[in-house]
């Protein structure tokens, strides 16, 4: 399945699920803080959305985020494995490439993905994202720059952030290589 296919599937859950969940277009761009127009756009399937709008639209929605994902409720109560590589892939921006760690876990209280970025030419314009809640990310590989509230803070290999995810942020690999970290969104 190519990628065009995966993000209308996901596209066709959120739809349904917001239909059956009786609520509207108006009500679930309202939500999300964003215009009718933008919301369709995604609900339409007609471009990538941000791991950080499917996380506050399966909240919206009072389901995991997996069912948006795979379709599937998850299934381990207890515990869940997810073996190196073989996360739930989750290219929803362009500048990352997510893997969700704990996709078939049920009630899960974070969201914990390995997110790999890409370096960007200089000059190039971040787009920023916020979401409800907080984050923590611990950089695995390579060099990021964290970009928040007006603060722009590099970090190496071992370093770590935890901050309010409600404030925009965006985060860039430096050093011309990608990066590589754990990002945790609660």
């Amino acid at each position: 399945m190519n990628m065009q296919e995966k993000i209308k599937e996901i596209a066709d859950r959120i739809k349904e699920l917001r239909e059956i969940s009786d609520i509207s277009v108006d009500e679930m761009a309202d939500r999300l803080d964003m215009d009718t127009g933008s919301y369709q756009i995604y609900e339409a399937g007609e471009t990538d959305i941000p791991a950080s709008i499917l996380y506050r639209i399966s909240s919206g929605l009072k389901v995991d985020m997996s069912v948006l994902l795979t379709g599937e409720d998850p299934r381990m109560h207890v515990f869940t494995v997810t073996r190196k590589d073989k996360g739930v892939s989750v290219e929803r921006r362009k500048e990352y490439k997510y893997q969700s760690l704990a996709s078939n876990f049920v009630h899960k209280k974070a969201e914990p993905f390995v997110v790999k970025v890409e370096p960007k030419p200089e000059g190039t314009e971040m787009s920023m994202n916020s979401h409800p809640g907080q984050e923590f990310n611990f950089v695995l590989e390579g060099t990021l720059k964290v970009f928040i509230h007006n603060n722009e803070i590099v970090l190496e290999e071992g370093d770590s952030i935890f901050f309010d995810s409600n404030y925009p942020h965006s985060m860039a690999a430096v050093g011309g290589k990608s990066a590589k970290f754990l990002a945790i969104i609660m």
